[in-house]
């Protein structure tokens, strides 16, 4: 089988107009950045409004382990599936972070036979997107240096600046650092940090905004820091919404690709699910729903992390509705949590298989606690037996539920057809009772225990004072009614990376919060998961490359 950036190289797409008049949009509205990728003018947006919405499908996963469990894969397998079976049907994904394609991943796209393109440049730099959402954020940075070197008229306590610098790369040595040295000309020295982009507020309010309106007021909300009585300060305090917006204004806009198959697909905004909301942009999702009957999105990471941020805190902003759920797991993942080596993976294991459907259960327990039927789709793997598959149907059986094996890698979408006949029966013929796990009107702690209880299976919460004044100063004040956003580490229940399956009972500590004021959510940080990740000992950066021809290889 052909490498990922073989097959993309291989294809032959259509021209973006193409996929553009297939969604009805207007020549006059397509904006190329060259023959195969362009933006949806945000004018033809606005005409959108008035219309019905499609159905939303959420695709997410078992918790993630080192043997994969493709859940991108399957969400453009699933869209191609759909599309193949006479469903009108539009994708919904995230950028890709050039941290994790140079760090651990080395592409983001989808694989095989189920692949976004021009997987290359999505891989890359793409449309600009996640440049312009950092040059926003640190213009930001600039601003609040300059206001207090030019007197500091709004009394920043620069002890109490809270906002940080970004960078879209693992750069571990930028977490913590000093900025402002070298004399009087370079300003007030002080402690400061980076995060990467797409753990910033600025990617989440890029996010999560509905209009450039909205894009605009929720820069201004963003608190900076303190004066020395504690008074917050925003961005709009000394005036750097304005010249934000003005740099997001074109980024904003979503982007239109396509899938190997020639089906339309909206790539928009990129936030991490284990320290960010993990979802693509509001804006996106809203136009998809409008161009077409289906729209599938993805949520990053395990349904833990993302499905429960998709709901809590996009749905619930948004206004959004899933009408069903996929959660993705392959024989390989569950093996893992089931106890088996990475290196015995390839051996029949049935009984490990089903120790490690107790992840799987979880999350789909945990999916239909929000009123939202679920499907499994197992992406099959050519060791898989049928002995172990069976294990994982008779497992999602006795829950009332549907696993259906897929093989869409190798086959794209026709290899997900039994998948998108399940889906498209649910949502067809159920209506899903969603409602988010719990009130604007719970106690920020609250909201913090029930995610953890009821979502993660611990026994308790815990917080050093400091922890708990904080979150108890923001209940008192005005943000008291806001989602939480949980970071954790992606790869277990609980705060421990090495606890598999589904453990229970354990403790859950919060080390840190942080308020984001314009995305209305609280970041709860849980463990030691970092905002800024490093890069592993062997990075996938050493194996990208130019060849001889000038092509970028090694994006896997």
């Amino acid at each position: 089988m052909k490498s990922d950036i073989e097959i993309a190289r291989a294809a032959d797409p259509k021209p973006i107009m193409e996929i553009a008049a297939g969604l009805n949009i207007p020549e006059d509205h397509v904006i190329q950045y060259g023959r195969h990728k362009a933006k949806i003018s945000l004018d033809h947006i606005n005409d959108l409004n008035g219309r019905p919405d499609g159905k939303l499908i959420l695709v997410t996963a078992i918790s993630p382990t080192a043997a994969g469990e493709g859940k991108t894969t399957t969400t453009v397998g699933l869209g191609d599936a759909m599309n193949r079976i006479g469903k009108k049907t539009t994708i919904c994904l995230r950028e890709p972070s050039l941290g994790p394609c140079f760090g651990m991943k080395g592409g983001a796209a989808g694989g095989g036979m189920a692949q976004v393109l021009p997987m290359e440049d999505i891989n890359l730099h793409f449309t600009g997107d996640f440049h312009a959402i950092g040059v926003a954020n640190n213009l930001l940075s600039a601003l609040i240096d300059n206001h207090v070197y030019w007197g500091n008229e709004q009394e920043f306590d620069s002890r109490r600046i809270t906002w940080r610098r970004v960078v879209d790369m693992n750069d571990r040595s930028l977490r913590q650092i000093t900025v402002s040295l070298g004399g009087v000309a370079n300003g007030f020295p002080r402690e400061g940090g980076f995060d990467i982009v797409v753990a910033s507020e600025v990617m989440a309010i890029f996010c999560l905004a509905e209009n450039l309106e909205d894009l605009t007021e929720r820069l201004g909300n963003i608190v900076v820091g303190y004066t020395r009585e504690k008074k917050a300060v925003r961005a709009r305090d000394i005036n750097a919404h304005g010249p934000m917006a003005v740099l997001l204004k074109d980024a904003f806009a979503p982007n239109l690709v396509q899938t190997l198959e020639g089906n339309p697909a909206l790539v928009h905004g990129g936030p991490f699910a284990n320290i960010a909301h993990g979802c693509n942009s509001m804006v996106a999702t809203k136009t998809a729903l409008k161009m077409s009957d289906y729209v599938i999105t993805e949520a990053g990471f395990g349904a833990d992390l993302g499905a429960e941020k998709f709901f809590n805190i996009k749905c619930r902003k948004g206004g959004l509705k899933p009408d069903a759920a996929v959660i993705v797991a392959t024989i390989r993942a569950l093996k893992m949590h089931g106890g088996v080596a990475k290196s015995d993976l390839n051996n029949e294991n049935v009984e490990a298989v089903r120790k490690g459907c107790e992840n799987m259960a979880r999350h789909i327990r945990n999916i239909k606690s929000f009123g939202v039927p679920a499907v499994v789709g197992i992406n099959r793997f050519t060791d898989d037996t049928d002995a172990e598959i069976e294990v994982v149907k008779q497992v999602v059986a006795k829950l009332g539920g549907q696993a259906i094996t897929c093989d869409h890698w190798a086959r794209g979408g026709e290899g997900a057809e039994d998948l998108a006949h399940a889906v498209s029966e649910i949502v067809d013929n159920q209506t899903a009772q969603f409602s988010p796990l719990y009130e604007d009107e719970m106690p920020l702690w609250n909201k913090i225990e029930e995610v953890a209880t009821r979502i993660y299976g611990a026994r308790e919460v815990q917080a050093d004072k400091a922890v708990r004044n904080r979150i108890k100063d923001l209940q008192q004040s005005e943000f008291g009614h806001l989602p939480i956003c949980m970071a954790k580490t992606q790869y277990s229940f609980s705060t421990d990376p090495q606890l598999m399956g589904a453990p229970s009972n354990h403790s859950l500590t919060v080390r840190e919060v942080r308020l984001s004021a314009g995305a209305e959510f609280l970041v709860v940080i849980c463990g030691d998961i970092m905002t800024m990740p490093g890069l592993p000992r062997k990075p996938a950066a050493n194996n990208i490359r130019l060849n001889a021809e000038g092509e970028v290889e090694g994006l896997f």
